[in-house]
């Protein structure tokens, strides 16, 4: 496929160990109805199939960068991806996510409309490991939604794998930080927010995985720890009272509590057969536990 001399839009995907997943995450890139962008990927020291597979699509398809280096985690293959990029705007993704045909279209489109604005997500549907719709999320839309839910430790107030900013922005404000493990995409999108607006499209453009072995569920405390001194940081930047300053306490889930989140979590969205699929798990794991049965009988009754 041909390419533009200078791409509009540079994509970045780190993968680690991905194999899984990262056929269906790339072929959404590549389907996508906007074609003038590159696609860097960085292969950050998989140790399964992963080089493999990316390795196959980058002979098909010349809009592929396809770096393969040892492993130097997600905060160092992140801005070493922004540093090689040519484009003005960069879409982030991931490797276990679903972007929709429309999705570069649709945001490229806004932000050149809006010069304003920094850092553009859009409306997200959580899967599970099998792609079964969950709930929908990232539902706030405007700047002062967002950067509020932010201060409050609400992550994925914009999906990081769903956004798109300016890369001259990014780089004024100090890139990613390494000191905020797990959390480095809070962190930037509250340093974002005060050099510019954030906003998510209301449509619906990514399907966001979860899954055990997701960050937010494998390191919950590191990125609760991160999540906390970022915020603690902004209310300073931004002269905030420390007093008003939420402190986030969340304990890691097993996977047992992990089926119930996700199953409550699809009956609230009327995700009925994801909810009976984990009702059926749980069940048959801790038949007797009152948590379990309850989640039964209102799967059942269908709400």
């Amino acid at each position: 496929m041909m390419q533009a001399l200078t791409p509009a839009i540079s994509v970045l995907m780190p993968v680690y160990n991905a194999e899984r997943y990262v056929a269906e995450a790339v072929e959404s890139i590549l389907n996508q109805t906007f074609i003038n962008f590159e696609f860097i990927i960085i292969n950050d020291g998989s140790t399964d199939r992963s080089l493999e597979i990316l390795q196959r699509y980058a002979r098909q398809d010349s809009r592929i960068r396809l770096i393969n280096r040892e492993n130097q985690g997600l905060v160092k293959t992140l801005n070493e991806g922004v540093d090689l990029a040519m484009a003005p705007y960069i879409a982030r993704m991931d490797a276990d996510d679903i972007s929709y045909p429309d999705r570069l279209f649709k945001q490229v489109n806004f932000l050149n409309e809006h010069p304003g604005y920094v850092v553009l997500g859009s409306r997200t549907q959580l899967i599970d490991e099998d792609g079964d719709p969950l709930s929908l999320f990232s539902l706030n839309t405007t700047h002062k939604e967002i950067d509020r839910a932010h201060l409050q430790g609400r992550g994925g107030a914009i999906a990081h794998p769903a956004a798109m900013f300016r890369k001259n922005k990014f780089n004024s404000v100090g890139r990613y930080r390494s000191e905020f493990i797990h959390s480095e995409d809070l962190d930037l999108w509250l340093r974002m927010a005060e050099v510019g607006e954030l906003g998510n499209l209301p449509d619906l453009l990514l399907d966001y995985r979860q899954h055990s072995n997701s960050v937010g569920h494998k390191y919950r405390i590191e990125q609760v720890n991160s999540t906390n001194k970022a915020i603690k940081e902004a209310y300073e930047r931004r002269g905030i009272s420390n007093s008003d300053c939420t402190i986030i306490e969340e304990p890691e889930l097993d996977i047992k509590q992990l089926h119930l989140k996700w199953a409550w979590w699809a009956l609230g969205a009327g995700n009925i057969r994801t909810a009976r699929k984990y009702a059926i798990k749980l069940f048959k794991s801790d038949p007797f536990s009152l948590e379990t049965l309850r989640l039964c009988a209102c799967v059942y009754r269908g709400y």
